[in-house]
């Protein structure tokens, strides 16, 4: 309630009284690991320094997935959950539901400085649950068509512009990969076909792609949308039908295969990026790039989603205006400060920071970031986002379907039937 009678003035007052006044903890929960944990360490050790006077982030990464949702949800039930956390953007509607998280309010945005027009359209809608803002975007990761510079080139296959020429189209996709299988390359494209959970998020891309939707919350797949989604499944099956993608492929086999040179495109998400980096900065890979997937049908459609900062509802243990001052403080210096994050493969949420001359240099993350025009985010369903029972039936149905083993129609019927049952 004092956060609501304060307003944006009475919120920025007490920001710029924070250095006179005792110093905030702040308590922050993550899920990074890898390249993201690495990276978000150094932004948090840089936030401390600049802030020794004021504000203490004291940080805790837990268990990626459902753990750390689960322990989010029972731990802001009765008033044990931190003062800020990271947040998949796609779990949201289910965390509304729940009554985990606080409202990001229109006086909060203009404390920090933000507003809608400070993000891609499709990335602020994300964070938004019946018109109400639930948390603040810090990045967009998508997956990417990740290829072979020096394969490609001797293909003929790549543009005047240097960027890969000729792969839109399902047919023109498929003689590419030929063209540079006749040339000597084992396999066309790397893809994780031992989980239909992950290539979900190709096969969704593919989708949206042909205008389709999954649909939402009993009423999924409606009029002809389990056809555009079977078309979808079944680009991938092809590939590993004709050859041109190995079956039952793991995801650390899918970068081997690419890493290796044994397979000249690989889709996966950004994420990956760091690896590649790693690599040729060690002489151990070719030329390399990433771009946005290739239009395989109707128009440019890309599955993302988003780590988004967001602030538990901490059942009766309300943060003074002073924490929640500390809060947004946190929150306005690491969207700020998100080119940094950029260099772990993803596009930062801040659309100021895409336009910086040090981003723009940033390769391949400037030439893929054009996709945040043509993104697609989970449905709004309490069922869907990562690690979610829409993932679940994606894997259950699609796996065999892309490996040959059932008709991508009856795969998808399957998906139907595990999504009608939910309730």
């Amino acid at each position: 309630m004092m956060k609501k009678l304060l307003g944006a003035a009475g919120l920025m007052a007490l920001l710029a009284a924070s250095a006179a006044q005792a110093k905030e903890t702040v308590v922050w929960w993550d899920f990074l690991g890898g390249g993201d944990g690495a990276r978000m360490k150094t932004l948090l050790e840089e936030f401390n320094a600049e802030h020794a006077d004021s504000i203490e982030i004291q940080a805790t990464t837990l268990d990626w997935g459902v753990p750390f949702y689960t322990k989010v949800q029972t731990s802001a039930a009765v008033g044990e959950g931190p003062d800020v956390m990271t947040y998949h953007a796609s779990r949201i509607p289910l965390a509304v539901s729940q009554g985990s998280l606080s409202e990001i309010t229109p006086d909060d945005m203009a404390v920090m400085g933000l507003t809608p027009e400070t993000f891609a359209a499709e990335t602020f809608e994300a964070v938004k649950v019946d018109g109400k803002q639930y948390a603040v975007p810090f990045d967009t990761h998508p997956i990417v068509l990740y290829y072979n510079k020096d394969k490609l080139e001797a293909a003929g296959l790549l543009g005047a512009d240097g960027l890969p020429s000729g792969l839109n189209g399902v047919e023109n996709f498929s003689a590419a990969m030929t063209k540079l299988q006749e040339g000597g390359t084992k396999w066309g494209m790397a893809i994780t076909t031992a989980d239909g959970g992950f290539a979900f998020r190709t096969i969704y891309s593919y989708l949206c792609q042909q205008n389709g939707s999954i649909g939402s919350d009993g009423a999924w797949l409606v009029d002809d949308n389990a056809a555009k989604l079977a078309n979808s499944v079944k680009v991938i099956a092809d590939w590993v039908a004709n050859g041109q993608a190995p079956g039952y492929t793991e995801y650390p086999a899918a970068v081997a295969l690419f890493t290796s040179g044994e397979s000249a495109f690989m889709i996966n998400g950004v994420w990956e990026v760091p690896t590649m980096v790693d690599l040729e900065k060690n002489g151990k890979l070719f030329n390399w790039g990433a771009i946005e997937l290739p239009v395989m049908f109707d128009k440019p459609c890309t599955y993302a989603d988003s780590h988004s900062f967001a602030i538990p509802n901490n059942a009766g243990k309300p943060a003074t205006p002073e924490k929640h001052a500390a809060v947004l403080e946190v929150i306005k210096w690491m969207s700020e400060h998100s080119l940094f994050w950029a260099s772990a493969g993803h596009i930062p949420a801040n659309k100021a920071v895409t336009e910086l001359p040090e981003y723009k240099a940033m390769q391949p993350q400037a030439t893929y970031a054009t996709l945040t025009a043509n993104q697609v985010f989970d449905p709004k369903s309490v069922f869907a986002g990562v690690a979610s029972p829409l993932f679940d039936a994606a894997g259950n149905a699609f796996t065999a379907a892309m490996n040959g083993e059932v008709s991508p129609e009856d795969a998808v019927a399957e998906m139907k039937a595990s999504l009608d049952a939910l309730q």
